[in-house]
């Protein structure tokens, strides 16, 4: 099939390259110019395991083209996808200008029948919002169609050439059938693909993150009342996710959720809620519980300190780990961001290290940050180490060598990738979420 994605971030980029990677031609537009450029070089502008091979390959072999020319990729294509942002307003409801944009300009570019699918998340309504900006700029016929994706940061290429599910949502059996030989490839397995009318579909992504945040957030509720009456959330886990109607996904407590998705969809959930005059009870403790989790470690380090009667001025401490989550370099709404913050606040200074978000990182604190080569090099006379994504050369370093290389042996460790006994052991102190 001819196929236009239209947005070249995140979900545009994995969709397109993933369509192509199964034989499609496919045309991703941006406005962004020097993106695209980068783009034509194989070059991407985010991290993600395998992504940029798979663009290279498809590039060179003619199934992928980029372009800033919008009519170049809708004219050809039968399907075209909306794949922009949608951030949060300050109010936290979704923010769709640039859907409803690219939706009044695909009115004004198309020459035939098209499908215009979202693929960005989007609340319930959309599609017809995106129907009356097409339909504004031309005579011709068109159908709309809602495609929400589940992409996991770090998992991405996986996901969508092996998804656990598919939703298709759209008013015309026809159309259906068409999406559905699109996505054939992809669920050979015999995953589903799930047919809805289209506000189920806008509604089945918001559901799906809501869950799995609600889920994070309950584990690490659970893991803060572990603390206080003596219990090890590990084991807790291991009990309750043994339970088949629980399973053991999104049950690990840590320093809260963060990312692209979660934080803004479940605002967003909240926010059309509220314009149905609802009130979302428990997701709005989601998000407070969130919220707290991320000064957690904060917390924790400066009781150390207090007790032995010591200021964080002046200190120094290491941070490993910037991205909200391994296997990507995203720092939007990361728990090290509001930790470093903290920590400058009350005038101590921080060295850090990520294995792919330090340039990221950059681009946040600045000069603020000294920003170090590798996890070792953070650690040379500091008065603690702080764990905070949990990248894998974090799990097993030398326990011997960072003792030597810190100037007091403490470790604060936001995703419990230690065991307790052992780090006594070897002589730290050591302070993690839900365990004794």
């Amino acid at each position: 099939m001819n196929i236009c994605v239209v947005g070249s971030g995140y979900v545009g980029l994995v969709t397109g390259a993933c369509l192509a990677e199964n034989g499609n031609d496919v045309i991703c537009v941006d406005i962004d110019v020097r993106k695209i450029k980068a783009l034509k070089k194989g070059k991407i502008p985010i991290y993600e395991p395998g992504l940029e091979g798979m663009i290279q390959r498809n590039t060179r072999d003619g199934r992928l083209k980029f372009t800033t020319d919008l009519a170049e990729g809708v004219k050809p294509s039968l399907i075209n996808l909306i794949a922009v942002g949608t951030p949060p307003n300050e109010d936290g409801a979704a923010d769709l200008q640039h859907v409803l944009s690219v939706a009044k300009d695909i009115g004004k570019v198309m020459d035939s029948y098209k499908i215009i699918v979202t693929k960005s998340t989007v609340p319930v309504g959309t599609a017809e919002l995106v129907r009356k900006a097409v339909a504004q700029e031309t005579s011709l016929q068109f159908d709309v169609v809602s495609n929400p994706e589940f992409l996991k940061e770090g998992a991405a290429i996986g996901d969508f050439m092996k998804p656990d599910r598919i939703i298709i949502g759209c008013d015309d059996v026809r159309v259906a059938e068409i999406m559905k030989e699109l996505y054939a490839p992809f669920v050979r397995t015999g995953n589903p693909i799930v047919a809805t009318d289209i506000k189920s579909a806008e509604m089945i992504k918001y559901a799906a993150n809501a869950m799995l945040a609600t889920r994070i957030s309950f584990m690490n509720e659970m893991a803060n009342l572990c603390e206080r009456v003596g219990a090890d959330i590990e084991m807790v886990r291991r009990g309750i996710s043994a339970d088949s109607r629980i399973g053991q996904s999104f049950l690990f407590p840590g320093a809260g959720y963060g990312g692209s998705c979660f934080p803004k969809d479940v605002k967003a959930i909240i926010r059309t809620a509220e314009s149905q005059q609802y009130s979302m009870e428990i997701l709005k403790a989601v998000e407070k519980v969130n919220k707290n989790q991320k000064e957690i470690l904060i917390h924790k380090l400066f009781d150390h300190f207090q007790k032995i009667g010591q200021e964080i001025k002046g200190k120094t401490f290491a941070v490993w780990g910037l991205a909200f989550k391994p296997q990507t370099d995203d720092m939007r709404e990361a728990a090290s961001v509001v930790i470093i913050n903290r920590l400058l606040a009350e005038k101590a200074l921080v060295r850090a290290h990520d294995p792919a978000a330090m340039p990221k990182a950059k681009e946040i604190f600045g000069k603020k940050v000294q920003f170090c080569s590798n996890n070792y090099d953070c650690l040379k006379d500091a008065d603690g180490l702080i764990v905070v994504t949990e990248w894998n050369e974090f799990r097993r370093p030398n326990f011997d060598r960072i003792k030597e290389l810190l100037k007091t042996p403490v470790i604060f460790d936001g995703r419990n990738l230690y065991d307790p006994k052992l780090m006594r052991e070897r002589g730290f102190d050591y302070y993690c979420i839900g365990r004794p």
